[in-house]
């Protein structure tokens, strides 16, 4: 967890994203129907401004709300995922090759994954054995990413094409890594503001793997929903802290630089691509949640009402690390989370942070098992995520009250052209 907050980009622009629902479509109608049927009175959906309304709706059909005709773009520079909002539900699973399976079983799975993305995120049903679980849904924001592991290079014959970003990770003090929920040959997150939509896709996703993938782990989180609060606002952890301010911005003039490939760069094939860490960092709620108020704000170094810093302001004022208390000391303490992930202070390393919160039960002891699946997005992991993460293991406050579980390194290729599939520049070039 760092002090930095996801990219404020929507798909909806002008739209209040909030939740509410209609009847169910008549018979015969499909999801592409309903969210076709534009007219005069139509929503303005997505960066384009695409239309999309339902004056000419069939009768008996309710118009979708702005949260269910939400839409994310499946072709483009960028893998859709990345800079797009935070969804309420989301899926990580990740996947190795079967035995015997290589380069021309992955090229056509990743040729599957492709068509059902562009279509559930349109929402369409899957290509094909549909289980109709999303029938009366929009899209809800549906994103499907994609991503390689170290070893599918390996698996697939294509060493030389293995970016030396995907170098493992270097081990962490705060590790307590379970490998068979970590890595894996393929990965894929899938994010929506529907929770049957999300799961929906995810069913697609397995049931595309065939023969030649098998699932290695999954896991399952979530986020506040949209229209939850009464303005947007940035997202709270499990440990009720407004998680993250500092978050890298699109319009920042060094963001493409900061999370994305460039063109030219190495490997050719991760042009407009990103590198995904992903961690599963749980919580220890019983002992946090025994901190007073004042002493969980030391740790964090923000107020816990408001994610202002304890050296003053709101929650967008700089922080000022060099203000005093009336006994000398730091306002913001030395060891407080916020100070040691601040860019400045990790020689300008910043990565786009995109987490989901999970809880899967308790456990043998009592203890809730639960935290945040962390997923941060950079142009080089060697730059952005094992810099900050080295200085929070040298004496971050937070670290005695979570524990990294689960980790994974994956180069995420840039977006499809039209026509094309993710990977193809990898997998035939």
């Amino acid at each position: 967890m760092t002090d930095q907050s996801t990219p404020a980009v929507s798909s909806s622009p002008g739209l209040p994203r909030q939740s509410g629902g209609g009847d169910p479509a008549p018979a015969g109608v499909s999801r592409r129907r309903l969210l076709s049927t534009a007219g005069a009175t139509g929503l303005v959906l997505g960066a384009a401004g695409a239309a999309v309304g339902y004056a000419s709706a069939p009768a008996g059909a309710t118009p979708l709300t702005s949260l269910g005709a939400g839409r994310a773009m499946f072709h483009g520079k960028h893998q859709p995922g990345i800079t797009d909002p935070l969804q309420s539900c989301g899926h990580l699973v990740a996947f190795d090759l079967v035995a015997g399976a290589g380069r021309k079983e992955a090229a056509a799975l990743l040729r599957r994954w492709s068509t059902t993305a562009e279509r559930l995120m349109a929402g369409e049903p899957a290509p094909h054995g549909d289980t109709d679980v999303a029938r009366d849904a929009g899209p809800s924001s549906l994103t499907l990413t994609f991503g390689f592991g170290r070893t599918f290079f390996d698996r697939t014959g294509l060493q030389g094409q293995r970016p030396a970003a995907l170098d493992p990770l270097p081990d962490f003090s705060s590790d307590h890594l379970d490998k068979a929920r970590s890595e894996g040959d393929l990965w894929v997150q899938i994010g929506a503001d529907d929770a049957l939509v999300a799961f929906h896709a995810l069913r697609a996703v397995q049931k595309d793997a065939g023969s030649a993938a098998r699932v290695r782990w999954q896991m399952n989180g979530f986020n506040r929903s949209p229209g939850a609060t009464a303005h947007p606002m940035t997202a709270r952890n499990l440990m009720g802290q407004v998680d993250g301010t500092r978050n890298p911005k699109p319009s920042d003039a060094d963001f493409d630089k900061r999370v994305f490939v460039p063109a030219g760069g190495e490997p050719t094939w991760m042009a407009g691509g990103s590198y995904a860490v992903v961690r599963r960092i749980r919580m220890l709620l019983d002992d946090w949640e025994k901190l007073s108020l004042t002493q969980q704000e030391n740790v964090i170094g923000r107020r816990k009402a408001d994610g202002a810093p304890l050296s003053g302001g709101t929650e967008t004022t700089a922080m000022d690390l060099e203000k005093t208390g009336a006994d000398g000391s730091y306002v913001v303490p030395v060891n407080a989370h916020a100070r040691i992930t601040r860019p400045d202070q990790n020689g300008g390393a910043a990565m786009v942070r995109r987490p989901f919160s999970y809880h899967d039960g308790y456990d043998a002891e009592g203890a809730p098992d639960a935290g945040l699946l962390f997923i941060c997005w950079q142009a080089d992991p060697l730059r952005g995520f094992v810099p900050v993460q080295r200085k929070l293991d040298r004496g971050d406050a937070l670290s005695q009250y979570i524990r990294h579980e689960a980790s994974g390194l994956f180069a995420v290729p840039g977006g499809a052209a039209e026509g094309e599939y993710v990977g193809q520049r990898l997998l035939e070039g």
